[in-house]
């Protein structure tokens, strides 16, 4: 926890993510990322100089094995509110519309239900659990199929509902926040859509992790890019 709360802190500081008085509520999907994500939260908020308050807000999406008692029991250990919001995106998304690539739909449905429920519990900002590999296989993703060279923003600003995005996770790797888990001995939700391991960004999650083993400081030399680059919300 100590390695992933001075990355995490890293990123807060350098993105300015968090302010004096803010409530933050932390998109808790029940993974790996998004419990590590509360969890480093959680601890920040005891020292952390500007105080702020924490809720967690899951949305069950109509899977079968959406397990709710895993989040509840986290959330209970941790001293977290939870809200959890029933809704019928797996209905919408693969029973009545049949999506052939159905991730855009799904976020977007996502995306609402969640800045709706944070608005009705008075929070200015949510938290996502995006992670450095998130981060790199976006930029990846946007070069090679967009021919766009971007990525998604640490903080981002939405003037329709006022509420502001961030990703503390930004410099923290998909293989810390996983051995965090197993270490911890803690339980994740099973994964239950249809589409995992079979996306785009699963291939490209392929790809990162070949360039990986075959060029020394990849990873690095990714993120100088990124950072060198006119990003939006990287220039620092």
């Amino acid at each position: 926890m100590q390695k992933i709360l001075g990355s995490m802190r890293k990123a807060i500081e350098e993105f300015h993510m968090i302010d004096e008085g803010d409530k933050i509520a932390v998109a808790l999907s029940g993974g790996k990322d998004s419990i590590t994500l509360l969890m480093a939260l959680k601890n920040l908020q005891r020292f952390y100089p500007k105080k702020f308050d924490l809720i967690a807000i899951s949305i069950n999406p109509g899977f079968e094995f959406f397990d709710v008692n895993i989040l509840y029991d986290l959330c209970q250990k941790i001293d977290v509110e939870l809200y959890v919001v029933d809704s019928y995106i797996k209905e919408i998304v693969f029973d009545i519309r049949k999506e052939k690539n159905p991730c855009s739909l799904c976020a977007n449905l996502r995306r609402g239900i969640l800045n709706t429920t944070a608005i009705e519990h008075g929070c200015n900002k949510i938290a996502l659990g995006h992670n450095e590999d998130d981060v790199l296989e976006t930029f990846l993703m946007n070069i090679l199929y967009t021919g766009s060279i971007s990525t998604f923003a640490p903080v981002s600003y939405m003037d329709r509902s006022k509420m502001t995005l961030i990703r503390p996770l930004i410099y923290i790797s998909e293989k810390q926040t996983r051995s965090f888990i197993k270490n911890n001995n803690i339980t994740i939700m099973p994964k239950a859509c249809p589409m995992d391991g079979k996306s785009k960004r699963e291939d490209i999650k392929k790809l990162l992790y070949d360039l990986n083993k075959q060029i020394p400081h990849v990873r690095a030399n990714m993120y100088g890019a990124i950072k060198r680059s006119k990003i939006k919300g990287w220039n620092i």
